[in-house]
């Protein structure tokens, strides 16, 4: 279940581009919008409470996940520097609504985990945390044993997710869940 209160990190600001202030950032979203039109977004540096900046305007870098945006009180490259390493916001009550069998990653946490032994569903533990900052992973607490594990997001691996009942089934390939 989403938190309306919580904040999800959309893009990283890599590095500065040119001397006008501009930066690049690294998409951690399906909405390219986040980072074209102009207005209000979060900027967060480390764990540092968030802080509004306006973004003035932005365009995707052709043939790449890279975008070239600008922000407003950002107007030299040493401004820019400042910003490096930066998590781009959104908050989460500002997430696009989308289309059936479609889903936000957040909207996974706390969901019971399942595989499927002998024909039967077992839940192995549940989702507790994502790491998207450079892949797409599911932090997995595992009952047996309380660790916790790494299962990257892709089909193969996640092939069924059950908003309504709240689990998802994982097939992780062998020794995945050991390491």
């Amino acid at each position: 279940m989403i938190n309306k209160n919580e904040w999800l990190v959309v893009g990283l600001i890599t590095s500065c581009h040119g001397i006008n202030g501009q930066v690049k950032v690294q998409s951690l979203s399906d909405f390219e919008e986040r980072f074209l039109k102009p207005g209000m977004r979060w900027l967060q540096k480390e764990n540092e409470p968030p802080s509004e900046i306006e973004l003035t305007s932005g365009f995707k870098q052709p043939g790449k996940e890279i975008f070239i945006i600008k922000f407003q009180g950002i107007s030299t490259r040493n401004d820019a520097e400042q910003i490096k390493k930066y998590k781009i916001l959104v908050k989460t009550n500002k997430l696009p609504t989308l289309k059936e069998n479609e889903f936000h990653l957040l909207e996974l946490k706390d969901m019971q985990v399942k595989t499927l032994e002998n024909e039967k569903l077992k839940i192995i533990g549940k989702v507790v945390n994502l790491e998207n900052e450079t892949n797409n992973l599911l932090v997995i607490k595992l009952c047996k044993n309380q660790k916790q594990v790494f299962i990257p997001f892709v089909e193969e691996i996640v092939p069924l997710i059950d908003k309504k009942n709240n689990f998802l089934i994982i097939n992780p390939p062998k020794g995945l869940l050991e390491l």
